[in-house]
């Protein structure tokens, strides 16, 4: 008998064990991918699926005064932002002083139509960078162009008019004592009239600006500017 007969034949074993190690292998993948799957969902960020909603306000300051806005107030989306601004742009509905809803809806028919209920009050903050304040231009600056005709008084507010030809042209000048009451309101013409009403908070200057045919109710509006600018500037416990 030859040497090579006498030894035993090994390689169907050699194939049987990688047979084996190979469904091992496989039965391992099997069980792993779904481990491997879960672990994945449990992990997987989320936060694509929840949106952030808007912040309600910012802190923005503007000429080095800090004021609390409401951010659907803001009339411009540059400028909802937190931060250093030089001036905003807001409104709010009147007479509740909340924030304005959505927009109306403006078609052909309501275009030009100026009997449209008018129910905002807009407000706009600006840097002063020391320039003069408002109620020293209403005593110093103002009368040097004022009619000379006296002042006209209509439910405790009196009326002025500014002369022709001067930079207030077309325009009057309403003050009032008690409450204290200044605004300068443009005349009726093609557009209905509008007032302005400015005052200095701190570094920055209010312009509130409404149609001018509020003034029957003048007391009111003067109310509702003093209670803005104390949700503004109040609002953050000072």
């Amino acid at each position: 008998m030859s040497i090579s007969s006498s030894l035993p034949h090994r390689a169907p074993s050699r194939r049987k064990s990688g047979r084996s190690h190979l469904g091992m292998s496989l039965a391992a993948a099997v069980i792993a991918v779904p481990a491997a799957g879960l672990v994945i969902y449990l992990l997987w960020p989320t936060w694509g699926a929840y949106r952030a909603s808007p912040p309600t306000s910012f802190p923005i300051s503007v000429g080095g005064t800090v004021f609390n806005v409401p951010g659907a107030a803001i009339r411009m989306k540059s400028q909802r932002y937190s931060g250093p601004q030089e001036r905003i742009d807001l409104s709010f509905a009147y007479p509740s002083l909340q924030p304005p809803g959505a927009p109306r809806h403006v078609t052909a028919e309501t275009i030009g139509n100026r009997d449209q209920p008018v129910d905002r009050i807009f407000v706009t903050i600006a840097a002063h960078h020391d320039a003069m304040p408002p109620d020293v231009r209403v005593r110093t600056i103002y009368p040097r162009y004022l009619d000379e005709r006296p002042a006209e008084t209509a439910d405790g507010l009196g009326v002025q008019a500014f002369r022709s030809g001067s930079p207030y042209e077309n325009e009057d000048l309403m003050t009032a004592p008690t409450p204290a009451f200044t605004a300068r309101c443009s005349r009726g013409g093609e557009t209905p009239g509008t007032c302005l009403s400015e005052r200095r908070v701190g570094d920055a200057d209010f312009t509130f600006r409404f149609p001018r045919k509020w003034l029957t109710r003048w007391p009111d509006i003067a109310a509702a500017m003093d209670r803005l600018t104390a949700q503004l500037r109040n609002s953050r416990g000072e």
